[in-house]
């Protein structure tokens, strides 16, 4: 693919400097300052999300994203180098930025081998998982998410609601993952966008066995669960959007269960219920 969206609107037009010590003093120094490239690498981030690119959609180059941003192009290399090790992006030579296949390391080289999607155990573990990287994703969210963030995590929000008044299983499973990704980046921490987009993948395994390949009698529940996460988000509240998260996780975990239970144990032949 070659669709590169304009990156005008997504990107920010600089990167603030670290806080001076003189304001803050030497110890809140360090605790605050964040590298350059760290920031940098965050805002790229952001900008795949944003922007819905998918594997194989080419990036601006280093130079654009060094004039975007206002920063060196050093800078932009070493965030490139970061985001590569994550799996986010592959450097072509003579070809450019891409975004990568990231099925990620952690989910193909040891997670991917062990989850077993229709075993309960296993999908009890991983929402526990997802539940732990969920609600510190939505409590960091509510104190850091920026002004376009919030309209991506509404945005979502409100496609899922189309999905669900509509009848469209199809548009509410898309915009359940962008709420959830939306989410996560808000929470500006790469390694929790990471392990939530992992997660998931590892979910969307059981959903390919049928769950969730319809709207059910809880679609509604889950809408009014992403309500009240994107609220509290918006109005900076950390405790609640972590609850609200956790009740919405724990609430999904139970659909699944029962899920699953019905298609394995459902009766056949002469036991079947009448």
């Amino acid at each position: 693919m070659d669709n590169t969206p304009a990156i005008g609107a997504a990107l920010p037009a600089h990167v603030s400097p670290p806080v001076p010590a003189a304001l803050n003093g030497p110890d809140e120094e360090r605790r605050d300052y964040r590298p350059g490239y760290e920031i940098v690498a965050e805002r790229i981030l952001e900008y795949i999300a944003e922007s819905r690119l998918a594997a194989g959609d080419r990036l601006p180059t280093e130079i654009d994203l060094a004039q975007r941003l206002d920063t060196g192009r050093a800078v932009v290399r070493e965030a490139v180098k970061i985001l590569s090790a994550l799996g986010r992006v592959r450097a072509h030579k003579g070809r450019g930025l891409f975004v990568a296949d990231d099925e990620g390391m952690l989910t193909t080289s040891r997670w991917g081998g062990f989850f077993r999607p229709v075993d309960l155990d296993h999908v009890l573990m991983l929402f526990q998982f997802r539940r732990v990287q969920e609600m510190a994703a939505g409590s960091l969210a509510a104190t850091r998410a920026t002004p376009s963030q919030l309209r991506t995590i509404e945005l979502a929000m409100e496609q899922c609601r189309h999905g669900f008044v509509d009848g469209r299983v199809d548009v509410f499973n898309q915009a359940d993952e962008d709420f959830h990704l939306a989410v996560s980046a808000a929470s500006h921490n790469t390694f929790l966008v990471s392990a939530v987009r992992d997660a998931r993948r590892l979910q969307r395994r059981s959903s390919a066995i049928g769950i969730h390949d319809s709207l059910g009698e809880n679609t509604e529940a889950a809408v009014e669960e992403h309500e009240a996460i994107s609220r509290a988000i918006r109005d900076g509240r950390p405790e609640e959007a972590a609850k609200a998260m956790a009740a919405h996780l724990d609430r999904t975990l139970e659909d699944y269960r029962r899920e699953i239970q019905r298609r394995l144990f459902r009766p056949t032949g002469s036991h079947r219920a009448r």
